[in-house]
């Protein structure tokens, strides 16, 4: 699979994720909002078309007609209600990203520290269980040697 194929699935996949929320939002939406929510989706959908309909094109130049069209989609979706509650929902989002107390470092090298012994308890504990386990039955119960 060359990287331009890996590049097209990625994208696709991430412009069905924003199809399937703006499809669902637009439910509930009025019929000019569904209009302005559907074309800004086809303004972003342009650029995922230019990519993968003209691959004779530089891949900078189809990377460009991407950005081209999913900024060209996010600005006619400012103009729709719909388009105002995501923008507004991916601010109130960034400003609690931004309230998170990331750990230092002292306490996430304790914390993997914590979790690799854990890992390591439970497999020896899993380790001992099953060789009883086989024990007990294979040799005490069924008597079969190996």
């Amino acid at each position: 699979m060359t990287d331009t194929s890996k590049i097209t699935i990625v994208l696709l996949a991430l412009f069905l994720g924003v199809l399937t929320w703006a499809l669902w939002a637009t439910q509930q939406a009025s019929r000019l909002e569904r209009v302005k929510a559907i074309g800004a989706m086809l303004l972003a959908l342009g650029g995922f078309v230019v990519f993968i309909v003209l691959p004779e094109l530089p891949v900078a130049v189809r990377i460009l007609g991407i950005i081209g069209g999913v900024i060209a989609g996010a600005v006619a979706a400012r103009f729709s209600t719909i388009g105002r509650e995501f923008f507004t929902y991916v601010k109130a989002a960034h400003e609690e990203a931004r309230k998170v107390v990331w750990p230092t470092r002292k306490e996430t090298m304790q914390s993997t520290g914590a979790v690799f012994a854990f890992a390591v308890v439970m497999a020896i504990f899993l380790w001992t269980t099953d060789k009883s386990l086989e024990w007990l039955l294979y040799d005490l119960i069924l008597g079969w040697d190996k």
